[in-house]
């Protein structure tokens, strides 16, 4: 484990959480869009986006060649990765407007399927995970200057 192990991992971990808040507020900001995508001749409305999150793997040579030889029991993961950009499944809501001009022939227009209690809960759970990686940050530089006042 090196020294700057902590740092890469909170580094990634910011990385992560802003795309996250990027992808967040590009939901938020197309809360009320009706025409999102182009489908098979017709409009449909944005659709919510979500980032799938995994374990990200230490990329150093010393890491893969201790691995392949049997002397660790695998690949150091250390921080996180996004490793796609998911489109939310969930249906569209249904909102009674019959003087929208994408209304059916019934008034119903479809809207997109973005919640804003869930994306607000998401970006404060999003915005904490950021501070607390910075703080995660600061304290391992503190670490890393006492150590080096040691010397001294």
């Amino acid at each position: 484990m090196s020294l700057f192990s902590s740092f890469d991992a909170s580094a990634s971990a910011l990385t992560t959480n802003r795309l996250r808040m990027d992808i967040i507020s590009s939901n938020i900001a197309n809360a009320n869009t009706t025409r999102g995508e182009y489908v098979n001749g017709q409009w449909q409305p944005y659709r919510r986006k979500m980032a799938v999150i995994e374990p990200g793997t230490s990329s150093s040579f010393d890491n893969f060649l201790q691995a392949a030889i049997g002397q660790t029991g695998g690949v150091q993961v250390n921080g996180v990765r996004v490793t796609a950009i998911v489109p939310d499944q969930t249906p569209f809501k249904s909102v009674y407007d019959p003087t929208n001009p994408d209304a059916n022939a019934r008034g119903y227009v479809q809207m997109p399927n973005v919640d804003m209690l869930k994306e607000m809960v998401d970006l404060m759970q999003t915005t904490r995970a950021y501070d607390s990686n910075v703080t995660a940050i600061n304290a391992a530089k503190a670490m890393a200057l006492k150590a080096l006042e040691i010397g001294k």
